[in-house]
């Protein structure tokens, strides 16, 4: 895993399976974002036996499979979408076709597990949610900035035991290395990447709803820019967004690409989550001149001020989860409301943001 590229971030557990093997064969389609290999090990970790893989880019697959040597190649989609026995679609295509992905495979009778941001778009949120409900598939989304964390885990278990009370405030701090040069083309494209708010905002407002306890929420401002890489007109490379929960909670998250080259890591994202009895820091990736391991949890409440160092405690419950809501048509892993209400919402948080010149 390299900690340096956040595009190949790809966190490796314990194994943990869910179900025999055998039980639940999925395929992996569209390698365009390094998320893949996040998404891949932590399905596998949990039971699921990956038998395909297509992208037309016969690089990505070769890459892929010296990963993933058990996995078979397929030479068209159409192979994969047509094998009965394949339950589930992985897939990290270019942001603004995931949607399009995502239909064809429900359309096939195969649960959707895609990269975020899962749309790019209101209309394509309503395509999705009309395909939903007339399938009966899962459309779900790899939100790993809190579903592969192992502290960003343990602070929802806290808040769920009331460990700081109500929750009242989220502030989400998701800073990442551009690695220009070794970006695809389509990265910097507003039509292909959805903007900032779209892209890494999306994990920044399904922790809000997450943390806050929100099943809907207001935005109330946010605005992006480009200030530092002119050469790509379209790209951006800041945002920050201000939402009201329905819950009365409310949340601040500020993005960007300006990760400087002396940091361990690619990013120093920080979640604040404050509560009427106390309050909770995340230093997922690293906590800087300390200790360059991830997963710090800080919490002081009224029984005191405490440091948990997580990684390798937790692990990552999601993944089978969600392999048994496929398999037991539930939703313990997360609600289909609650993956396309933060779809929803980083799409308008994108739609009224200003552009600062």
């Amino acid at each position: 895993m390299d900690k340096n590229d956040g595009m190949n971030y790809a966190p490796q557990g314990r194994p943990n399976p869910v179900c025999n093997p055998g039980d639940f064969p999925f395929a992996a389609i569209a390698l365009d974002h390094g998320h893949i290999f996040g998404m891949c090990n932590g399905l596998i970790e949990a039971g699921a036996n990956l038998k395909w893989v297509y992208d037309p880019d016969p690089n990505k697959v070769k890459n892929f499979v010296s990963k993933y040597p058990q996995v078979k190649v397929a030479t068209t989609e159409s192979q994969i979408l047509e094998d009965p026995e394949i339950k589930l679609i992985a897939g990290a295509a270019i942001t603004s076709e995931r949607c399009g992905l995502g239909i064809r495979a429900m359309k096939h009778g195969k649960d959707y597990f895609t990269d975020k941001a899962p749309l790019t778009s209101l209309d394509q949120l309503a395509l999705a949610k009309e395909t939903v409900a007339s399938t009966g598939m899962k459309y779900a989304v790899y939100y790993s900035e809190r579903l592969h964390v192992e502290s960003a885990i343990h602070a929802g278990d806290l808040i769920k035991d009331g460990a700081i009370g109500r929750v009242l405030q989220v502030i989400g701090l998701g800073p990442h290395r551009l690695s220009k040069p070794s970006r695809p083309d389509w990265f910097f494209k507003k039509d292909k990447f959805g903007g900032i708010l779209v892209d890494i905002g999306s994990h920044q407002v399904e922790q809000f709803l997450y943390y806050g306890d929100c099943s809907d929420a207001q935005v109330v401002s946010s605005k992006v820019a480009n200030y530092h890489n002119k050469d790509y007109p379209e790209f951006e490379d800041f945002g920050d967004a201000t939402l009201i929960g329905n819950s009365g909670a409310t949340n601040y998250f500020r993005v960007d690409w300006f990760t400087p080259d002396g940091l361990s890591t690619w990013g120093d994202g920080r979640t604040i989550i404050l509560g009427t009895e106390g309050y909770i820091e995340l230093r997922k990736y690293t906590d800087i001149c300390h200790d360059r391991q991830g997963d710090q949890l800080y919490l002081v409440n009224n029984e005191g001020e405490h440091h948990l160092s997580l990684a390798g405690k937790v692990g990552y419950p999601y993944f089978g989860q969600l392999i048994l809501d496929c398999l037991n048509r539930t939703e313990q892993a997360m609600t289909q409301d609650h993956t396309f209400k933060a779809a929803e919402l980083c799409v308008k948080c994108q739609n009224v943001a200003i552009r600062v010149e």
